[in-house]
């Protein structure tokens, strides 16, 4: 097995090999490099391996691989606990480094953590690279005397006057020790519970999502219609940032480059990055409370399991609810809605909210899924903790046609017009005709109250 200097580039939320510093660097250490991808037992029992994001790794760890082989090499994939792998292979090939991203969430800092004093232990070494996952190292900026931001604004100003560093090109060749066991790569066809329509994963995949939403004029119109519901003009990169098989850096490289205004896209990502390093510094934020709320949470297991389904008789927050359901992922502004109606107008708690997103969200990452539901709680970032958005008055602004709603509510397919934003408003006969709930609560649409229409349980 000996090929002189050996090194591993252990992959863990940079499933990609273009502007990828963890395996670029662990080839330029070495004669020879094992890629190493270990599906981690703690990762597991932690209880982030839901069916979505399993598939959609099993599709990015199928690409890299081929990715790999174009290049003389191919991917090493361990079943086990993380440190305890990761040590056996690098016994095994007389590895002297071992090259990981930085990772921010509580768990990926104890992982390194353990990491590095068992490869140490070992007389060798951890190397830990930054910028691979966010575009800045969490803390690279940050207000005097503070370990981290807490408000986006004067972040945003900070993150947009430092440069990037440079985008890596892909490797031309990856040359593997000969003789290295691996597990069957994982398929998405053993993967049960994944959502009907979850969208594929894997590098070229991303690349080719990227390049065609950005040649087909929607990064420059992405300031006006980020938020159009019917539209569908988001990015829905989401989950190829999650997993890597897209780096953030060279996106906001490529879209800088572009002739069309780019920053609202950018500044989407800065906010991505804003939430990694809160996450990095108060990693209990994930599921504490980042600042105190200003009133109790009741618990009210009928209305939650509404809000589950997509029955709260609130039709833009049933949508939102049922597009996750079917793929996997929602659009961000039914995000939004879905979680200020839980939070603000159920008055339930947002980590009820947060897991049951994290079941099902093929890009349910811990740092934006948590602090954004933080956020809409009013316990979180935001300046305004006290902001409710308006089902029926934001479902009025971003579908203002009702189209957004008649596709994911089916019941609702025969009412036309804005009308569809408030069934309970139709004539008696009408509602009668529709397999549709009545709201859970009765909201003023114009000052954002609600009164209970059923007793308040606690």
């Amino acid at each position: 097995m000996s090929a002189g200097r050996v090194s591993v580039a252990l992959f863990t939320s940079d499933l990609r090999l273009h502007d990828n510093p963890v395996l670029r660097a662990a080839l330029a250490a070495a004669d020879a490099t094992v890629p190493l991808f270990v599906l981690d037992t703690g990762v597991r029992a932690a209880g982030f391996d839901a069916p979505n994001r399993r598939a959609f790794l099993a599709d990015s760890l199928a690409a890299l691989d081929a990715g790999l082989r174009e290049r003389g090499g191919w991917l090493v994939v361990r079943a086990g606990e993380a440190v305890a792998e990761v040590r056996r292979l690098a016994a095994e090939t007389g590895a002297h480094e071992v090259h990981l991203a930085a990772g921010v969430s509580g768990y990926a800092q104890r992982r390194e953590d353990r990491l590095r004093r068992a490869l140490a232990a070992d007389g060798r070494r951890l190397r830990v690279h930054d910028a691979v996952v966010t575009v800045l190292p969490p803390g690279a900026v940050a207000p005097q005397g503070r370990d981290h931001f807490a408000v986006f604004t004067p972040y945003f100003r900070r993150w947009s006057a430092e440069r990037p560093r440079e985008v890596l090109d892909a490797p031309r060749a990856v040359r593997v020790p000969t003789g290295v066991a691996s597990e069957p790569l994982p398929r998405r066809a053993d993967v049960p519970g994944t959502a009907p329509a979850l969208a594929a994963g894997g590098e070229p995949e991303g690349r080719r999502r990227f390049t065609a939403w950005r040649r087909g004029g929607r990064l420059g119109a992405y300031a006006e219609r980020h938020d159009d519901l019917p539209g569908d003009a988001t990015s829905r990169l989401s989950p190829h940032l999650h997993f890597g098989t897209l780096s953030p850096v060279e996106l906001v490289a490529l879209a800088r480059e572009s002739a069309q205004d780019s920053e609202a896209f950018v500044r989407q990502l800065a906010w991505r990055d804003f939430h990694h390093q809160v996450l990095a510094a108060r990693p209990r934020a994930a599921w504490s409370d980042y600042r105190p709320p200003h009133g109790g949470w009741r618990w009210d297991e009928a209305e939650f399991a509404a809000w589950c389904a997509g029955r709260t008789g609130y039709p833009v927050v049933d949508a939102a609810m049922r597009q996750l359901r079917h793929e996997g992922w929602t659009h961000n502004r039914g995000r939004l809605l879905a979680a200020s109606f839980l939070t603000k107008t159920l008055t339930l708690d947002w980590r009820h909210g947060a897991r049951f997103f994290l079941r099902h969200l093929v890009d349910g990452d811990v740092a934006d899924n948590q602090l954004n539901w933080q956020w809409a709680a009013g316990t979180g970032t935001d300046t305004r903790p006290g902001r409710v958005l308006n089902p029926v008055t934001q479902a009025r602004r971003f579908d203002p046609g009702g189209e957004y709603v008649r596709r994911w509510v089916p019941e609702l397919a025969g009412v036309g017009g804005p009308s569809v934003h408030r069934p309970w408003a139709l004539p008696r006969a009408e509602r009668a005709r529709l397999d549709y709930p009545e709201p859970l609560v009765a909201l003023d649409e114009g000052l954002d109250r609600h009164r209970r229409i059923r007793g308040r349980s606690g």
